[in-house]
C-alpha cells in the first residue's frame, strides 16, 4: 500500500470517527432542552447566536461566494430545527423524531441527482435494518394522529437531507459556511422572543453548552468528516443521534425507555457498527 492511500485511509477512519462524536454531541440536545423551561423559539436562536460566534472564531471570516448549495443548505439547516420544534407541538414526539430520521431516503435520491454519489447495496441493507430498529425503538409511542405536525416531521426531514446533500457538495471549499449562514440567520429570526425571556446562571450555562459544544464544536467536527465520507453513509452514522438522545435523558431525569426499545436500539447500533465494518473492509483500512 503506497503513501498517498495509506493517508487516504487514516483520513477516512478520522472522517468517521469525527461523525461518531457529532453524533453524540447532537444526541445531548434533547436532555438539555428538556432543563430548559424556555420557549422552543428562544432556546434554537439563542443557541444560534452562541454558535454562530463559534463558527466566526473558527473560520475567520464571512464566505463571499455565494453558491445555490450555501444558500439551500443553510435553507435545509433552519428548515430541519424549525420544522421539528413545530412537529412537536402537533404531534407525538416520537413521531417528530421518527418521520425527520425519514431523511435517509431523501439523502439516496437527492445524492444522486446533484452528487453522483449512488448507494451500494450494503447501504440499502443498512437503510432497512436501521429503519426496522427505530420502528422497534419508537413503536410504542408512534400514532397516526397529528397530520399537521407528521407532514411537518417529514418536511423537516427532506430538510435534513437538503442540509446533509448540500454540506458534501460543498466538500471542496468549506461545509461549516452553512452552519455560519444558518445559525445567524436564526439567531436573528427568533432574537426578539429571547429579549423576552427570564435569565438564571443555569439558563446560561446551558445555553453556552448547546451553543459552543452540540451546536458548534459537533458541526465543525461534522463539516470536517463530511468531506471524507458520502452523503448517505454520513446519514446512516448519523442515525446514532435519536437513538443516544433518550438515553442521557434516561441516566439524567430517570425517564426508562420500553425494553422494546431497547432492542430496537440494539440493532440500530449493530446496523451501524456493521456498516462501519464492511465499508472498512471494502476500503482496506
Amino acid at each position: 500500500m503506497g503513501p498517498e492511500m495509506s493517508a487516504m485511509h487514516a483520513s477516512r477512519r478520522r472522517a468517521i470517527a469525527l461523525l461518531l462524536l457529532t453524533a453524540l454531541l447532537w444526541s445531548t440536545s434533547g436532555l438539555f432542552v428538556k432543563l430548559l423551561h424556555w420557549h422552543p423559539l428562544s432556546i434554537f436562536s439563542a443557541r444560534g447566536i452562541v454558535a454562530g460566534v463559534v463558527f466566526l472564531i473558527w473560520l475567520r471570516r464571512v464566505p463571499l461566494r455565494i453558491t445555490p448549495f450555501l444558500v439551500a443548505g443553510a435553507a435545509g439547516y433552519m428548515g430541519a430545527q424549525f420544522l421539528f420544534i413545530f412537529s412537536t407541538r402537533l404531534t407525538t414526539a416520537a413521531n417528530a423524531i421518527f418521520l425527520q430520521y425519514t431523511a435517509p431516503i431523501y439523502v439516496l435520491i437527492f445524492g444522486v441527482w446533484f452528487l453522483g454519489e449512488r448507494p451500494r447495496r450494503i447501504d440499502w441493507i443498512t437503510m432497512v435494518v436501521i429503519f426496522a430498529g427505530m420502528l422497534l425503538f419508537f413503536g410504542e409511542d408512534l400514532t397516526f394522529e397529528g397530520l399537521y405536525g407528521n407532514l411537518a416531521a417529514i418536511l423537516g426531514g427532506v430538510a435534513l437531507a437538503a442540509m446533509i446533500v448540500c454540506t458534501r457538495a460543498q466538500k471542496d471549499s468549506h461545509p461549516a459556511q452553512i452552519f455560519l449562514i444558518g445559525s445567524c440567520l436564526g439567531g436573528l429570526i427568533g432574537l426578539p422572543s429571547v429579549l423576552q425571556e427570564t435569565w438564571s446562571l443555569t439558563d446560561v450555562a446551558i445555553i453556552a453548552y448547546l451553543g459552543i459544544f452540540q451546536t458548534g464544536l459537533a458541526s465543525a467536527l461534522y463539516s470536517i468528516g463530511i468531506r471524507q465520507v458520502p452523503a448517505l453513509e454520513s446519514n446512516l452514522i448519523l442515525m446514532l443521534e435519536p437513538v443516544l438522545n433518550p438515553l442521557w435523558v434516561f441516566l439524567v431525569i430517570g425517564e426508562s425507555p420500553a425494553p422494546i426499545a431497547l432492542l430496537g436500539g440494539a440493532v440500530v447500533l449493530g446496523a451501524i457498527a456493521v456498516r462501519a465494518i464492511v465499508g472498512a473492509k471494502r476500503t482496506g483500512l
